[in-house]
Formats: structure tokens, sequence, C-alpha cells
């Protein structure tokens, strides 16, 4: 008799367990990028649809994108201009677009959350943005590090070598202040927002920033002059390939930890922005996946308990100092490569390796479940990690959508997707496919 009781204790536990395993909802982030969809989400009954059928297939977060990289905002601001225009198509702007999408959302049982582009301000393929409207603004702009020497970023951007946006130093207290700014009007205007998420809070990359106000911060920092600037930090090497590579001066690695301090100190004064107005609103961040290489953006998104000096050669011991996962109540990280798993990473396709930081190494890392890993151990369980998908990287092989979205389910705390955009341009097909991302 005792044992059966404890046969039918067991029985029912086991259920139980299993009960609140299903009822447990994967948190799932999908982007609504700004001028991806600017037409498209122009009207309230297109909003509507499309917040439809994101629950339909199993959304739960709504994270839209209301400062894109032109710097201009998608709400009425007295700080920055509205962006009214865009690839030809007018809005009339009579409805107020952030709380719209905060309101049904919540009626749909969903979160709002807002993203913000932080150090971009210009689009220099349309020659659009606050950068080329706003003198004081373009004045902020990244001074780049190149083989041939030292370029404001606009005067070199261009479609010809990739770089699009007009990225500021964030290295300039006018231009944090600016950025701050901005947060904190947001929290004070749209408090029923249930979050906002950084993204773009960076360095263009490792030519950057090299501007006077830069160099005066950065011996500020150390404590001493640079007697060759910035050829104590690295010089530029040509390849037998033709191409160029870094070779670390004297400096180089101070000088990362530099860059990493000066973003973890703007991380701080976000959050600080947004909780001294709105305490309850959720502070977010969103950065690439590949950690072993984003140092060169100036960023360590690692927990303050993770010590990546004793992994990468590049970091110094102070460098975990300026982690700051721990910042953060949601991180979601873009784990954007083709390859779903380790194995498949050792014949990678660096063709689709287009996001800032990536280099072309053959590493475990640089595949979903490489990079997945490797976000939740330095992360180190300072806060949730939201595996991030884009979604028109399998256009060619949909069903790897599918593997990769059961991958980063497995490896992190949910899923994210990136964007909205990719699911409509490719049809009703692709909606089928995108919910088994999330839910097989």
């Amino acid at each position: 008799m005792k044992k059966n009781i404890y046969t039918l204790l067991l029985a029912f536990l086991a259920f139980t367990s299993c009960s609140q395993k299903y009822e447990d909802k994967t948190q799932v982030l999908l982007w609504f990028d700004a001028t991806a969809s600017f037409q498209r989400f122009s009207t309230q009954d297109s909003i509507d649809y499309y917040l439809d059928k994101a629950k339909e297939i199993g959304v739960t977060h709504c994270v839209v994108d209301v400062k894109p990289i032109t710097g201009d905002l998608l709400y009425q601001s007295e700080i920055a201009p509205l962006l009214t225009k865009w690839n030809g198509y007018t809005r009339s702007n009579t409805f107020d677009y952030v709380q719209y999408f905060i309101d049904q959302a919540h009626h749909r049982g969903m979160e709002a959350h807002f993203s913000f582009n932080i150090f971009a301000e210009g689009h220099t393929y349309v020659q659009r943005g606050t950068a080329y409207t706003d003198t004081t603004i373009k004045k902020w702009q990244t001074v780049l590090y190149t083989p041939e020497g030292l370029f404001p970023i606009m005067d070199i951007a261009g479609k010809d070598n990739g770089m699009y946006e007009v990225m500021i130093n964030p290295a300039d207290t006018a231009a944090q202040n600016y950025e701050l700014s901005i947060l904190e009007e947001f929290a004070r205007k749209y408090p029923k927002a249930d979050g906002v998420i950084l993204d773009r809070t960076r360095y263009k990359d490792i030519r950057g920033d090299f501007s006077a106000t830069s160099r005066q911060d950065f011996e500020k920092y150390i404590g001493a002059k640079v007697q060759n600037f910035p050829q104590d930090i690295f010089t530029w090497e040509k390849t037998e390939e033709g191409t160029y590579s870094v070779k670390e001066g004297a400096l180089y690695k101070k000088w990362l930890e530099y860059r990493a301090q000066v973003i973890f100190t703007f991380m701080k004064n976000a959050r600080e922005a947004i909780k001294n107005t709105a305490p309850d609103m959720s502070f977010g961040d969103y950065t690439g996946a590949w950690y072993n290489t984003y140092h060169e953006l100036g960023v360590n998104w690692a927990a303050n308990t993770y010590d990546p000096s004793l992994k990468f050669p590049w970091a110094t011991p102070e460098y975990k100092k300026y982690g700051y996962a721990q910042l953060l109540d949601l991180y979601t990280t873009g784990c954007y490569f083709p390859e779903i798993t380790r194995c498949e990473a050792s014949s990678p396709d660096v063709s689709k390796r287009y996001e800032a930081g990536m280099s072309t190494a053959v590493v475990m890392y640089y595949s979903v479940e490489g990079s997945a890993e490797l976000a939740m151990e330095v992360v180190n369980g300072a806060t949730p990690v939201y595996g991030g998908l884009l979604i028109d990287q399998y256009y060619d092989a949909p069903e790897n959508l599918v593997r990769a979205g059961k991958m980063v389910r497995e490896k992190t705390d949910g899923i994210m997707l990136f964007d909205i955009s990719h699911i409509v341009n490719k049809g009703e097909k692709w909606w089928s496919y995108t919910k088994r991302a999330i839910n097989e």
C-alpha cells in the first residue's frame, strides 16, 4: 500500500512539473525596424494587423525602433526632429505612434519595448539625418584612424566602403548628454512603455575615435601624455593580400580598456536617466554576440564578475571592471550566423559576416550555438539573455531558421527575431517558418 501511495505521489509531482513547464512562456522578442517598415506602420489598421500576426505566432515582446540611425525620432520631441518622410513616403502623423504601440500591444497581452540607436546620427547612403542638419551634432562625428590617416567619418563614409552610419564620438561629454536627454524625455513622456533597448551604444569599430577630444580623455584616464598619437596605440600593417591589419602598440590594450570604460559609464548614466524618471521601465541593450572580437567596438557587455583576461589576450585584468551586464534588466544579442552548430562553423559562409566587429576567423564562436554559449558564459547570470536571429540570413535555407530558433531557445533565456520586415517581405510561408522557430 505504501509503495502504491509513493508511486502515485511521484506521478503527481511529475505531472505538475511538466504542467508548470508547459505553462511557462518562452520570451519572444520581435523587432520592428523604423525605416524598413516606415510606410507599412504608418496607419493604425496596419499596426493592428501585424500585431495580431505577431501574437498568433507567439511573440511576447514587440521591440519598436523609434530612433533609427538617422538620429530622427518617430515621436514628437523637444530635443530631436520627427522623422516624417522616408524612401519617398510621407507620414500624416495623425496619431501618437509610440502610445498606439503601447496600448495595442498591452491589449493583446504583449509588452512594448522601444529601441534607440544611440551613437548614430546620420545615414550616409541617402545623406540624411541630424548630423547633416545640425552643426553641433556634426561636430561630434567620430574621427577614424585609417591607413591613409585621420578623417572625420562624414568625409570618407559611403557605399564604396560600407560605412552607412554617421557615428558620433561616445567620449564627447556633450554628445553623451544629448543622447541621455532623449532617453530621459522618452521615459517621462511614455511611462507606460515596458522598456527601452539601446542599440549602437558603441564605437564605429577599431578605427574610432581618434579625435583630439578622445586623446585628451585617454591621457586623463592613464594619467600621462601620449607621445606618439595614434601610433603608440597601434599602427596599420599591410598584409600579403593587400589588406591592412592592426599592429599593436604599447598602449593598445590600455586603449581598449579605456574605451570600455567610456561605454560602461554611459550605460550606467543611461540606466539612471531611465530609472530616475520611470523606475519600473525595463532598461535593455542589444549587441552582437561575437564577444571574442567585440572589444574592437569599445564594448564590454559581459558581467563584471567575468574576467576576459583569463581567456582572451586583448583584455587587461582591469577590463572586467567595465562589464555592464549587471546594469541591464534585459539583454539581447545577435547570434547572426547562418551556421547553426559549432561543427558547422568549421566551414563558414564569410560572405554573410557584415556586422560591425565581425572577422573572417574560423572559430566555434562564429555560429549560433557557439555565440549563444559564449554569451551565457560572459553574462554569467547577471541578466536574462535573449539569443537573436537575423531572419534574412536563412532565406536560402528556411529550415535552418527553425533549427536556429530551437538552438537559441535551448542555449539562452529566450529568442529575439530581427526583423518583422524580413518575414513580411517573403510572404505567408515565412510566418509559418518563424512560428516553428519559436515553438518547435
